[in-house]
């Protein structure tokens, strides 16, 4: 197979030892990761002469323009490698998982004397434990709010000293324990969180019998109130586990892993199986799988999956078998840090189970498939019809459109967001904070923003940054600026300054009328149009994103000025107050010995400032 002169020159000097192989485009862009355990033999099987590859590795071999390696000491070292590069790079010829960054997680913080459970996007090192990850951040918060009405615990961030005057609205609607106001002790508040970190993880029998078991001795040392409330627990718990579907009697602590594929996408169905029950369920969606084999796209989940998860099961179950085992199981070992197996069920109830996973597995699949296909009709069908209704030369697959927020022309801010085929594309929105424009002046701050942006599109056009384009130098196919007229007069002055011909448009917020450079009227999208949806849904994510960053700013400047107007706080001893507790309420609740351990200040600043608040 044919390849330039630097790939057979890397070709030539492979290693026979384990390793990493990384393929690069002519851009130096990296297109695919790889482990070998004999990297000469494995990366010189894709540039053999009449090799017969699938078409997704023809693809790729012929984009390929140089090549790189790392060896390692071992295949496990390889393959923890590989892992850590694909999450890195997401190269578009592996198989990943997708938007796997965002994935929830539920974090309980035991590292603090009084544990707070909270939704976070990802795990670190703090001390905390994590359950996950999961797909659905409203699956999450349906949990926790099940988890509140059972265990009661607290979510606020006031510093627990048991010697606050009154506590929250959460703990008269019996929501939280009070630790506040010294209502619960240490013991007794870290045992409800303990039960709660059980329930997340299957285990409502053990939690049941402790209930049982304090209830009995609450009623013996005749603390009637408590023993009924104990006992009204464990009846709340017993109805959720009658809920929970029994798979096996015979089954304990096990994943079931399945999938279903369909043009290069495929979706993965896990099933949380602890002793005996289904205590939940998710899938995941993987890209690039065309053309990939079973083995190659479970391989791939395993290690992307199980790299991130909070927990790994002492036995995980496959749809079918891996040539990997041996060397996942030993990572897999290695995360969980003790021994885990990987089995495909040959037959009995685990193969029953399977078949249940990969029917859902199918099911899923098809239904992500046919919402994907109606989101995507329905944007085209947006952009068609603007493009009709505008006039414009080209479909507007990418729009950028503009907002200006302030409050009696204080903390003014800008905000641009951009639609590409009619979603949003998030990693492209900027926010700007107004220079030079005093007061409230829309106009002359639109203005301000569009000068900015256009002038670094002008500078940054066709430039890259590792490789990779600068966002900021992508066209837009279509500007709209919010606010009508003045705005888009704004705007078209801008543009003539710059030299920029892009076409614009202005919203007006009254009708939602659009109006255009040197036409006198306005242009009225029909009120069922998919293109008047998409312009209302770029008008709004404008809007909020413009109205958050200005929130932002003007509760920023509200916290400076309030501890500020204190004498003897300046910007220097209100930031590391601030660092210390992180907002004005735990300054509030901090007392005036905590208040003057913060580098920089004194008892007598302390107690001035909390006389103040």
């Amino acid at each position: 197979m044919h390849c330039n002169e630097k790939v057979t020159a890397r070709l030539a000097g492979l290693p026979l030892k384990p390793g990493v192989y990384i393929m690069r485009d002519a851009n130096r862009r990296i297109i695919y990761v790889g482990k070998a355990l004999m990297l000469r033999h494995r990366v010189r099987s894709y540039f053999q002469d009449g090799a017969l590859h699938p078409p997704k590795t023809q693809r790729l071999v012929a984009e390929v323009d140089d090549l790189e390696w790392i060896v390692t000491g071992s295949e496990l070292e390889a393959l923890v490698l590989e892992c850590e590069l694909i999450k890195r790079h997401k190269p578009r010829y592996n198989v990943r998982l997708k938007d796997d960054k965002h994935y929830p997680y539920i974090m309980v913080t035991l590292q603090e004397d009084f544990p707070r459970i909270l939704m976070v996007r990802s795990m670190q090192r703090d001390g905390a434990r994590y359950y996950g990850p999961f797909t659905s951040s409203q699956v999450v918060y349906q949990s926790l709010e099940l988890i509140r009405r059972l265990f009661t615990y607290r979510s606020c961030n006031r510093v627990i000293t048991g010697k606050d005057r009154s506590p929250c609205l959460y703990y008269h609607i019996n929501l939280c324990l009070g630790p506040c106001i010294g209502a619960v002790d240490k013991e007794t508040y870290r045992a409800a969180i303990e039960r709660a970190c059980l329930f997340l993880e299957g285990k409502q029998e053990e939690i049941i019998d402790r209930l049982r078991a304090e209830m009995d001795q609450a009623a013996e040392e005749l603390e009637y109130e408590r023993a009924a409330k104990l006992r009204d627990s464990a009846e709340a718990i017993t109805r959720v586990v009658e809920r929970q579907r029994i798979v096996s009697g015979h089954l304990q602590d096990h994943d079931f892993i399945a999938f279903a594929r369909e043009d290069g996408q495929a979706c993965v169905q896990v099933f949380f199986v602890r002793n005996g029950k289904l205590i939940g369920r998710e899938y995941f969606v993987l890209t690039g799988t065309q053309d990939e084999s079973e083995q190659e796209i479970l391989s791939s989940f395993l290690t992307q999956f199980y790299d991130e998860a909070a927990s790994i099961p002492p036995e995980v179950l496959l749809q079918s078998d891996l040539d990997e085992f041996a060397i996942i199981e030993q990572w897999m070992r290695s995360k969980r840090g003790k021994r885990v197996v990987l089995k495909s069920p040959k037959r009995g109830e685990k193969l029953a189970v399977m078949q249940m996973v990969r029917e859902n597995a199918v099911e899923t699949l098809a239904k992500l498939r046919a919402e994907w296909e109606a989101d995507v009709a329905k944007q085209t069908e947006a952009i068609d019809q603007l493009k009709q209704a505008l006039q414009l030369p080209e479909a507007p697959v990418r729009i950028e459109c503009y907002d200006i927020s302030n409050t009696q022309g204080t903390s003014s801010v800008g905000s641009m967001v951009v639609f590409n085929k009619g979603v949003p594309s998030k990693q492209d929105y900027r926010r700007f904070r107004i220079r030079t424009v005093q007061g409230a002046n829309d106009i002359a701050s639109m203005a301000e923003v569009l000068r900015r942006r256009f002038t670094r599109y002008g500078e940054k056009m066709g430039k890259s940054v590792d490789g990779k384009v600068n966002r900021w130098s992508l066209k837009p196919d279509l500007v709209i600026v919010d606010g009508g007229r003045g705005q888009l007069a704004a705007a078209m002055e801008v543009f003539e300054e710059l030299g920029i011909q892009i076409p614009l448009a202005g919203l007006a917020k009254q009708n939602e009328e659009l109006f255009l450079p040197n036409q006198p009227e306005s242009v009225l999208l029909p009120r069922d149009s998919q293109a008047l949806y998409l312009v209302q849904r770029i008008r709004d994510e404008a809007h909020r994103f413009a109205v958050s960053y200005h929130r932002k700013l003007r509760e920023k400047a509200g916290t400076a000025s309030i501890l500020e107007e204190v004498e003897g706080i300046g910007p220097q001893r209100r930031k590391a107050l601030l660092t210390r507790f992180g907002s004005l309420e735990a300054i509030r609740q901090a007392s005036a010995e905590e208040l003057a351990s913060v580098p920089g200040m004194t008892l007598a600043v302390a107690q001035r400032l909390l006389s103040s608040l």
